[in-house]
């Protein structure tokens, strides 16, 4: 399928209620009241909940209230939208994106690099596979905070549009946040949307958002201020993706190697 030219995507930097999943669908909900017509909604990492590390009080089923809000969120607005949640599958705990389309079908990639510096790894379980989707023409690489740190697997090996990373990255480390996302924007020629929260969570640390987006030579096209609460409206241009790799052609000059499994 041929790519879509434009692109328009919504990306919610807003606080988030603290181990409270309903409260959280419903601002959401309510963000989103008057958006006006976009191709994909971007929601942070653990929307409903926040940086928790309470999974067995927090965890839904795959088929829970969140994926079902999603899915008509989804439906009402006529896009996609992705963030991730708290799953418990066979047992296990998982900080899972869900990517849910406007007819309900949904594609998930599980977190990779568990932020040992909170103990994420004593909580949840890593994913392994990595996640290229397609939506609208358009190749689609979503990754979840933590996993930003590590360009190997970052990598773009698979010649994708587009790469996102939700989170909830402190403030205290935002100069790593905004110069890894600059940097995955040059180094993979692709669009890098960054989402990150802002406010307090329960054990106190604050996040002042910083949400960026960058074009694929790394220059910056949207960026919410920090502490706003804000719904940033942002266009992508095709066309800019492939005159960049026809002008440039550094991804052909790479190194190969393979990730150890």
């Amino acid at each position: 399928m041929p790519a879509q030219e434009i692109l328009n995507l919504a990306l919610v930097q807003t606080a988030l209620h603290w181990e409270n999943p309903l409260a959280n669908r419903r601002q959401f909900a309510e963000l989103l009241t008057n958006l006006p017509p976009v191709d994909l909604i971007v929601l942070p990492e653990m929307f409903t909940t926040g940086f928790s590390m309470q999974p067995t009080k927090l965890a839904e089923e795959m088929e829970g209230p969140t994926l079902a809000w999603m899915k008509e969120m989804a439906a009402l607005h006529q896009a996609a939208i992705t963030g991730s949640i708290i799953i418990k599958e066979r047992e296990r705990y998982l900080n899972r994106l869900l990517f849910v389309y406007p007819n309900g079908e949904y594609r998930f990639y599980d977190k990779k690099h568990l932020f040992t510096l909170a103990g994420e790894e004593k909580h949840y379980n890593a994913g392994t596979r990595k996640l290229v989707l397609e939506y609208r023409g358009w190749r689609i690489n979503p990754q979840i905070c933590y996993d930003l740190r590590f360009p190997v697997w970052c990598r773009n090996s698979t010649c994708f549009d587009l790469q996102i990373f939700v989170a909830n990255w402190p403030e205290r480390r935002s100069v790593a946040w905004k110069t890894l996302l600059k940097a995955r924007a040059i180094e993979n020629m692709c669009y890098t949307a960054g989402l990150n929260r802002v406010g307090k969570d329960g054990n106190g640390v604050y996040h002042s958002g910083d949400s960026v987006v960058r074009d694929p030579l790394g220059t910056r096209i949207s960026y919410i201020e920090p502490g706003a609460q804000s719904v940033a409206l942002v266009q992508l241009e095709y066309h800019r993706i492939t005159e960049a790799r026809s002008k440039f052609n550094f991804l052909n000059d790479a190194d190969e190697f393979i990730l150890k499994p």
